[in-house]
């Protein structure tokens, strides 16, 4: 593996564990304002933000590269509502989106086609991860200053396995 892509894997595995990280305190905010629905969707994310991030350890483990681990940042902890929470999830899965297309320009460039081929995966989750962020800014959009809008959202949240 060459050191280059290594390094940006290494990145991306960094941006996973940050994702988990974040999604945690999502988690954590949404439980604070008794929504236990949203909390639990968030926390199911985090877990799999998590998988994403042991994904690309194996992958550079099998390629026979180096996996050297970053320090996490801390993540936000406060937000004004669960809207901001759900479009501020959105935002960083796009930004997830765009580091992962960088990479995948990156192996095509160094002409990596194993992990081109690996990082396909990564390329559909994310589109799958777009979507769920904004069809969940939509519901919070549409029952905004409703609280039984927001109590059938919350519950609808709940029923992710």
């Amino acid at each position: 593996m060459k050191k280059k892509i290594q390094e940006a894997l290494n990145d991306q595995i960094n941006k996973e564990l940050y994702s988990a990280y974040l999604y945690l305190s999502m988690s954590a905010y949404l439980e604070a304002q008794s929504l236990p629905g949203a909390a639990k969707w968030m926390k199911l994310q985090a877990e799999e933000e998590v998988e994403h991030a042991m994904k690309i350890f194996s992958f550079v483990n099998e390629r026979d590269g180096r996996v050297l681990l970053a320090p996490i940042e801390g993540p936000k902890q406060e937000w004004t509502s669960p809207l901001e929470v759900f479009q501020q999830a959105l935002k960083h899965e796009i930004f997830v989106t765009e580091s992962i297309n960088n990479i995948v320009t990156s192996a095509s460039d160094e002409k990596d086609y194993a992990t081109l081929n690996f990082l396909q995966w990564f390329v559909a989750e994310q589109v799958e991860e777009e979507a769920n962020a904004r069809e969940n800014v939509e519901m919070f959009k549409r029952v905004e200053n409703n609280p039984h809008g927001l109590f059938m959202v919350d519950r609808a949240l709940a029923a992710r396995e």
